[in-house]
């Protein structure tokens, strides 16, 4: 069990990040590392106490990014609704979706590092997120209008896991939205593309320097 504190948390995530604009938003600023290497190891540092991830929050992932643009390029698919921002991540795309007019949002994610970045992220961008740090996947989606999912096909169990979850979302009547930049496990059925979006990234995290991403509305037959 993590047993970082809230405070601890904010500290962490402070000491180890600087404000700047992902490549791909400059209307939106994060909480990021500037360099992978240095971040990782003070991660790693702490893991044993802690229990702590990698720390996936602190990078701005091309899928979340491309995610984050659309909305902000298409208001109307969040304007006025209740939104979920699904492995949030730093939480761009779920600030992007109150930027774009949403009602609420709220971000789900698993760490507290996760939790407290997209708490200080909101809030240098001037909009109020609601953090979850529950398994959402454990219960039937209900309670949003818009899901966002960027990101998330990078492994087998969690691709496969999260894909039944948000089909199910889709089902229930949520119009739900993945970014996916190719990932080996993203679902080969019920994905219909939405937009393209090339955006630009490092070679710390990515083999290349950008990455084609497709949005994709999932549920469609």
């Amino acid at each position: 069990m993590n047993s970082f504190a809230a405070a601890e948390a904010l500290a962490f995530v402070r000491a180890h990040t600087a404000l700047a604009a992902p490549p791909l938003l400059p209307e939106i600023s994060l909480h990021l590392a500037s360099e992978l290497t240095p971040l990782w190891q003070a991660t790693e540092e702490t893991l044993a106490v802690q229990g702590l991830a990698p720390p996936y929050w602190a990078f701005a992932w091309v899928g979340g990014q491309a995610l984050a643009r659309y909305l902000l390029d298409e208001p109307g698919v969040v304007r006025g609704k209740r939104v979920l921002d699904f492995a949030a991540g730093s939480g761009v795309a779920g600030i992007a979706a109150l930027k774009a007019g949403a009602a609420a949002v709220t971000a789900s994610e698993l760490e507290p590092l996760a939790l407290a970045a997209i708490a200080l992220n909101a809030a240098a961008n001037g909009v109020a997120v609601t953090v979850c740090g529950e398994d959402l996947t454990a219960a039937p989606p209900s309670g949003w209008d818009v899901i966002l999912a960027g990101d998330v096909c990078y492994e087998r169990p969690m691709a496969e896991r999260v894909a039944g979850w948000l089909e199910a979302a889709a089902a229930a009547g949520a119009f739900v939205l993945l970014g996916d930049p190719g990932r080996a496990y993203l679902p080969r059925h019920g994905l219909a593309a939405l937009a393209r979006y090339v955006v630009p990234t490092t070679r710390e995290l990515e083999d290349r320097d950008s990455r084609e991403v497709l949005i994709y509305r999932v549920g469609a037959h």
